[in-house]
């Protein structure tokens, strides 16, 4: 029997100062700082508490004092490779420019085929990406629901990813069952 999950509900990350915890995931990537409250597991750290914009959570563990131990976060299997976050393509195109003008590297656009990325680190070597998907799904599907479909489409096509051609596939055959037309052709 399994255990059937609803969401992800938040993600806690280890950080070190407070200010530069709120600088980056405020200052840089825009999440309101909603709130503090000591780790109640570890009274010595504080607790910071942000929205990623969708109304759950992204928590930081702070310990004054505390520094960083890696230029970025180890590859070892258990370990995080990365977070990413949802944009939007507007917001997207203009990653690249907002993050030289605080002179933060990155690298610059990637095609994905069902999106676009750039990535980044945070202060403590945490791999960000800031990814844009290239549709939006019909009324009443998911983002999951037309790359699961497009998967499909790929896979009966012969090619190595999901490609435009998948989407656009995917997208109207979820249109064609979710809308009801009298008409036969």
């Amino acid at each position: 029997m399994t255990i059937q999950v609803q969401g992800l509900h938040h993600i806690t990350l280890v950080g070190a100062s407070r200010a530069e915890t709120i600088d980056f995931w405020e200052g840089v990537l825009g999440m309101p700082f909603l709130f503090e409250q000591p780790n109640l597991d570890a009274p010595e750290e504080a607790h910071l508490y942000f929205d990623p914009g969708d109304g759950r959570l992204i928590t930081i563990f702070c310990h004054e004092g505390a520094e960083a131990v890696h230029d970025k976060t180890p590859r070892d299997p258990g370990c995080v490779h990365h977070i990413a976050f949802a944009v939007s393509n507007a917001t997207f195109r203009q990653i690249p420019e907002r993050l030289d003008a605080r002179g933060i590297k990155h690298s610059g656009p990637k095609d994905r085929g069902f999106m676009d990325s750039i990535y980044f680190r945070d202060p403590l070597g945490l791999l960000i990406e800031l990814a844009s998907y290239r549709f939006e799904p019909p009324t009443g599907a998911s983002h999951a629901e037309v790359l699961h479909m497009a998967h499909r489409r790929r896979v009966e096509r012969g090619a190595s990813h999901i490609e435009p051609l998948d989407l656009a596939d995917a997208t109207e055959a979820l249109s064609r069952r979710r809308n009801l037309s009298l008409s036969d052709d």
